[in-house]
């Protein structure tokens, strides 16, 4: 299985999520490659802000070798999951394609974790804490998101 996050510049929200959904996912059966893009390509090329190496490191988690990249059209074949940290990427992600079965790859993240707020507040103006905070709302949607596939898996292959 094959999932992105997505944010604006790919050095704050996405890189964490990227770090922290492979931590989760590594604790059950499967391949899992996940990955991270903006929408936009101020930062490409970019390590993840360092506030997000900060709060990720807090955690136990390296993100410091990631780069920022930007998303291109080539992302909606190939991964299964997208997830968008805002409403405003979502929309930015679902104008760049109008084909539905691309769209309905397109999810927001806390959204799709069941969470009644869908946004991720973005953290690049705030303070360190801000990031702090963003990781453990991020984090809390991958726990769900992990134990979804995990009972994806079960379904499938119908082991309990």
């Amino acid at each position: 299985m094959k999932i992105l996050m997505v944010c604006l510049g790919n050095i704050c929200r996405s890189p964490l999520a990227e770090g922290i959904l492979k931590v989760h996912l590594s604790k059950i059966p499967g391949e899992f490659h996940i990955d991270s893009a903006g929408t936009g390509a101020w930062h490409v090329g970019s390590p993840p802000d360092p506030r997000s190496i900060a709060a990720a490191r807090k955690q136990g988690i390296s993100i410091s070798d990631q780069r920022a990249r930007q998303l291109k059209s080539s992302d909606f074949e190939e991964f299964d999951l997208i997830f968008t940290m805002d409403e405003s990427i979502h929309i930015d992600v679902k104008k760049l394609t109008s084909h539905p079965a691309y769209h309905a790859k397109i999810h927001l993240l806390r959204t799709y974790a069941g969470d009644t707020d869908s946004k991720v507040p973005d953290p690049y103006y705030e303070s360190d804490e801000a990031f702090d905070n963003v990781y453990s709302l991020i984090d809390a949607a991958c726990v769900k998101i992990a134990s979804a596939i995990q009972n994806e898996q079960r379904k499938t292959t119908g082991k309990h």
